[in-house]
């Protein structure tokens, strides 16, 4: 679905990202917690971002809320950010979806910088039930790098998740008196002895691939860690394998 939707307000979350808030315009928009949508300038290239509200955010604030970071974006697309702006939204897209209706009871949610944005949906939609048991594990380079820092601290001393956020600049832990450091081996075997949650990770290729890993190696079956597909190692191409006398005529497997 296309959609031209205004913008309704833009703050700032974090010195590199920025909460952008799109009136839907009394429309209904029918997503799952922790898709995306595409977004740009009228008639322009469209980029993906992840939806860092619940569908119930969306239905009772008749609106979508977006975390965009301010690098790896275009000047004009940046600049041109301000309520009442119209921007092309398509979507929703992405099958990195939180699903509470599977009788699971026991959720971690593991982030590393703007990769909160989609883990903030699912926690969000996830807290609605007051039987499951939520954890949230969240990395920043500095203190001043958490997004939505507040909301999560309320929640925790609500008694509602378990937070663990960690900074991970040596020059920024002078002044920080939590977490320091990479989510590493210890975080993920303390998930995996307190229960075998399923766990959502979502971060820069190289943070998720190797939280994947620790959690797996910890003892958490494959199928209880959920990850963006295109994050996935793909396998060698079968080529490689094909005789050489047939490899010209054997179809290229390396894309599929």
């Amino acid at each position: 679905m296309l959609l031209t939707l205004p913008v309704r307000e833009v703050f700032q979350a974090t010195p590199r990202a920025r909460i952008v808030r799109l009136d839907l315009g009394g429309r209904r928009f029918a997503f799952e917690p922790g898709q995306a949508v595409t977004v740009g300038l009228q008639g322009a290239r469209r980029s993906p971002y992840s939806i860092a509200s619940s569908p119930d955010d969306a239905e009772n604030d008749g609106c979508l809320e977006l975390l965009i970071g301010t690098e790896g974006n275009t000047p004009e697309f940046q600049e041109s950010l301000r309520p009442g702006l119209q921007l092309d939204v398509q979507g929703p897209l992405g099958r990195f979806t939180f699903d509470g209706r599977t009788g699971e009871r026991r959720f971690a949610f593991l982030a590393a910088g703007t990769g909160i944005a989609p883990l903030r949906a699912m926690l969000r939609h996830a807290v609605q039930d007051p039987r499951n048991h939520v954890t949230m594990i969240y990395s920043a380079r500095t203190p001043d790098e958490f997004a939505y820092q507040d909301e999560l601290q309320r929640l925790a001393q609500a008694g509602r998740i378990g937070l663990h956020l960690s900074v991970t600049r040596h020059h920024a832990m002078r002044t920080w008196h939590d977490g320091r450091g990479r989510i590493g081996r210890e975080h993920t075997q303390q998930i995996v002895r307190q229960g075998a949650p399923v766990c959502y990770i979502c971060g820069p290729t190289a943070f998720v691939s190797q939280t994947r890993r620790l959690l797996i190696d910890a003892g958490l079956p494959q199928d209880r860690v959920r990850v963006e597909e295109w994050l996935l190692p793909r396998p060698a191409p079968l080529a490689a394998s094909v005789p050489a006398g047939l490899a010209g005529v054997v179809p290229s497997l390396a894309a599929s």
